[in-house]
């Protein structure tokens, strides 16, 4: 057989979301990483290397003499030993007298300004890099200002810079697993209790709609109360036809098998007399289970509109005139035995308008049953809730009874030959649909009353 069950709507999974969106902030946080490093590799190799070739430039500058206004300079061998460090690169110095000629070194680029101490170039066309000391001499013989030049190929620093960087990526790399390693076990651990709920869902019995006591975190907790929600709505819609099945088997079954024997009965009844009489029978009771079918289908109706229908803005007194206009087709009744009470003001609630007006309809069909008219339909308003109530002269439900009045086929409220005692059922649904209650008192003036109460809203929107 084929299966008509729509398929789930697949997507990418949250741990394949969570799992690409963590490889690319630790790649994009590693790619950040190895640009720091290897800016800093280059910033500390410069500075190191900077260090050395002002202090040889010092050295050198430190040895510088006049000799009969002659610059001598004697060369101190400590002031190469440290630039030595680096064999593979080339240095160069050069002394420079005040008229710019060479006192001894090499013919090198004179600095760019007369400020500069550090500054780049290039020596035998491979880049270099310079420091620059200047001693000034004010002798009677001889005035101005010496410069000593000392220049370094860069071979080292760039070694010394990818090394520093090749470190730091080392580390960045081990870090990187690290993180991958608890990334992994941190989704995984975070979506656990979507897998615990899926297990729960997947063993639990279709006719299982209870709900869902599995703990969850704060952040999937909406998702759970949402799917209880939905599985209670489910479970009330089951309910509801469970109910209905029932109801009907248990109180259609009896009239109807009492009419098919009545009908038989007057099929092969020649009497006249006794045939209408039988016909006089059989109409009664098709009355009373055409009664009856209403009010199993009216329970059933209420019930699926509780989970199904929105509740809107609406005046109880309308709710009310619409019962005694309908209520009026039913039973014929007349202004002097079914009678209004209402306040000149809207009286507002939150409610379906359908649902209230049928659940009015059963108050005031047991008023006319089981009472003694007149009837009145009253609206009001108290506090932090309104009211629609129906009132009559009879004794009403007894108090003992009060409590348990809204459960279905009670003989004190109601079920006989004629009605199944649904009608409170109805009502009490209703109520309870809307957030509110069903109440029932004695009036001072006498008779007995049942309302249903609801919370009050205010005014209209």
């Amino acid at each position: 057989m084929r299966n008509t069950e729509p398929a789930a709507a697949r997507t990418t999974s949250l741990a394949t979301r969570l799992g690409v969106a963590l490889v690319l902030l630790l790649a994009l946080g590693g790619a950040a990483v190895a640009i720091a490093a290897l800016a800093y590799g280059r910033s500390a190799a410069r500075q190191t290397f900077d260090r050395l070739l002002v202090g040889a430039a010092d050295q050198i500058a430190a040895s510088i003499a006049l000799r009969d206004g002659t610059v001598v300079v004697d060369l101190p061998a400590s002031a190469f030993d440290l630039l030595a460090l680096a064999p593979d690169d080339r240095i160069v110095y050069s002394v420079v007298a005040p008229d710019g000629a060479v006192v001894t070194g090499y013919d090198i680029a004179a600095p760019p300004n007369d400020l500069a101490e550090l500054y780049d170039g290039a020596f035998t066309g491979e880049p270099a890099r310079f420091a620059v000391a200047r001693r000034r001499f004010a002798e009677r013989d001889f005035a101005g200002t010496v410069d000593v030049v000392v220049g370094q190929t860069t071979r080292a620093r760039a070694e010394l810079a990818g090394q520093i960087t090749r470190n730091a990526l080392v580390v960045v790399l081990g870090a990187g697993l690290l993180m991958s390693a608890l990334a992994v076990f941190a989704v995984r651990s975070a979506l656990s209790p979507l897998r615990r709920i899926e297990r729960v869902f997947a063993a639990r019995s279709p006719r299982d709609l209870t709900p869902l006591g599995v703990p969850v975190p704060r952040e999937i907790s909406g998702l759970v109360g949402t799917l209880n929600r939905f599985m209670g709505r489910i479970d009330r819609q089951v309910e509801t036809m469970r109910t209905l099945i029932a109801d009907a088997s248990h109180q259609i079954r009896t009239p109807i098998a009492a009419l098919r024997a009545q009908a038989d009965a007057a099929a092969d009844e020649t009497d006249p007399e006794r045939q209408r009489a039988i016909v006089a029978r059989i109409h009664e009771r098709s009355i009373n289970l055409g009664r009856l079918t209403d009010q199993l289908l009216n329970h059933a109706m209420i019930i699926h509109r509780a989970d199904t229908e929105a509740l809107d803005r609406l005046d109880l007194r309308t709710v009310a005139i619409r019962a005694t206009e309908e209520t009026d087709h039913d039973f014929g009744a007349s202004e002097t035995v079914l009678r209004l009470d209402l306040p000149e003001d809207p009286v507002w609630c939150d409610g379906d308008a359908l649902s209230l007006v049928e659940a009015c309809k059963n108050l005031v069909a047991n008023a006319f049953r089981h009472g003694v008219p007149p009837v009145t339909i009253a609206v009001g308003e108290e506090a932090d809730c309104v009211h629609v109530a129906v009132r009559d002269r009879g004794p009403g439900v007894p108090e003992e009874h009060w409590s348990d009045a809204q459960v279905r086929y009670r003989r004190q409220t109601g079920v006989s030959s004629t009605s199944a005692g649904l009608g409170l059922a109805i009502v009490h649904a209703v109520a309870r649909a809307h957030r509110g209650d069903l109440r029932f008192r004695r009036p001072v003036q006498g008779g007995f009353e049942a309302a249903v109460v609801l919370p009050s809203v205010g005014g209209a929107r």
